[in-house]
């Protein structure tokens, strides 16, 4: 296996110790502390009433991420949405391809490779990228309300590389009806 140096800009507050990429303060956590916290809380709540949450709170962070992207990179549209699944990816929460994007309809398709929750729980046969699920929604609302359009949407994930039979997890995004 090849490597390669991160492909984002990291800088380190002296002072602070802060770690920002881009116009955004970052946190840099294993994988596995960061899965291990979340089959924890979905131990304790259960996995549909987790998803639920990270919906809402996943949704409320990618629209404020391509807000503020958008603003610190001089960039719109489907610029921001790509430059949001290139950071995604570039992160280490795996692969994020757009194999469909039609900003003005309120529609997204995403194929994800190399899924980090994947890595954690293997193949137990149901989906466990479900945080990612609002990321979508999220970034495509904020990108079509600033080029004024008035659709919203909503997200789902259709497949994911944890079920039997499976290679990749899909997430589909649709305009609210």
């Amino acid at each position: 296996m090849s490597s390669h140096a991160p492909e984002m800009p990291i800088n380190v507050d002296d002072e602070t110790g802060v770690w920002t990429t881009d116009a955004l303060p970052m946190l840099y956590v294993p994988r596995h502390f960061f899965v291990n916290n979340h089959m924890g809380i979905e131990e304790e709540i259960g996995a549909e009433r987790y998803a639920e949450i990270l919906y809402k709170a996943g949704y409320k962070s990618a629209y404020y991420w391509c807000e503020k992207e958008a603003e610190a990179h001089g960039i719109s549209g489907a610029d921001v949405w790509h430059h949001y699944l290139k950071r995604l990816s570039q992160r280490g929460w795996g692969f994020f391809i757009t194999e469909e994007l039609d900003i003005e309809k309120g529609t997204a398709r995403v194929r994800l490779e190399n899924s980090a929750f994947v890595y954690q729980y293997g193949k137990v046969n149901r989906k466990v990228d479900y945080m990612f699920t609002g990321w979508f929604a999220g970034a495509l609302d904020q990108i079509a309300e600033s080029l004024g359009y008035s659709v919203r949407t909503k997200a789902v994930q259709t497949q994911s590389a944890a079920e039997e039979g499976c290679d990749y997890g899909i997430f589909e995004v649709t305009p609210v009806a």
